[in-house]
């Protein structure tokens, strides 16, 4: 696991509006030249609104950053130019001309997964409706359809630790009771 040090996150800019379709790409192309080993993750922060619409709520998801990706990445060798050579991405942020991409700090990271955390819907007074070693399917946030293994259920926190498959590896994720349903 030496190469997960060499992992940061990174904030490739993208034309606003495609996000996902540029994830979409990012993800294929790195598949596409078998380079998994490099990205472990690609993430759009969305936030959840609520819209009426013909006097009907609707749930709607909106990019919370617009034209940015975030990329969870070793970016040794042809990485950066592969994922700048996706249709639509711009750059790296905080690159300087012919320079390399400067990674997110800790703390920008952490707020910025955190507030993917916070803007899951809170729902308070479930039972707890799982078990360790349980199978479920992720319902919401970047690992959407992604099934997985309940690993740990902390109630306080109303989390669970689920291992999920990432392109063949197993990655931990906490997830709230919200963002996963039984399969």
């Amino acid at each position: 696991m030496a190469e997960d040090k060499l992992k940061k996150w990174y904030v490739v800019r993208s034309v606003s509006g495609q996000e996902n379709k540029i994830k979409d790409y990012i993800e294929k192309e790195i598949a596409h030249q078998g380079l998994e080993d490099y990205v472990e993750q690609i993430l759009v922060p969305t936030e959840k609104v609520i819209q009426v619409r013909n006097g009907k709520k609707i749930n709607k998801e909106r990019v919370y950053f617009p034209g940015y990706v975030m990329v969870k990445a070793n970016l040794g060798g042809e990485i950066p130019h592969i994922i700048k050579g996706i249709n639509g991405v711009i750059g790296f942020l905080g690159e300087t001309k012919g320079g390399d991409p400067v990674p997110l700090r800790k703390s920008e990271v952490n707020r910025m997964l955190g507030k993917v955390d916070e803007l899951a819907v809170k729902e308070d007074n479930i039972a707890i409706p799982y078990t360790v070693g349980e199978t479920i399917k992720v319902i919401d946030g970047p690992f959407n359809g992604f099934n997985g293994t309940i690993e740990k259920v902390n109630e306080e926190k109303r989390k669970l630790e689920v291992m999920v498959k990432i392109f063949g590896r197993k990655t931990p994720l906490e997830l709230s009771y919200m963002q996963v349903e039984k399969v």
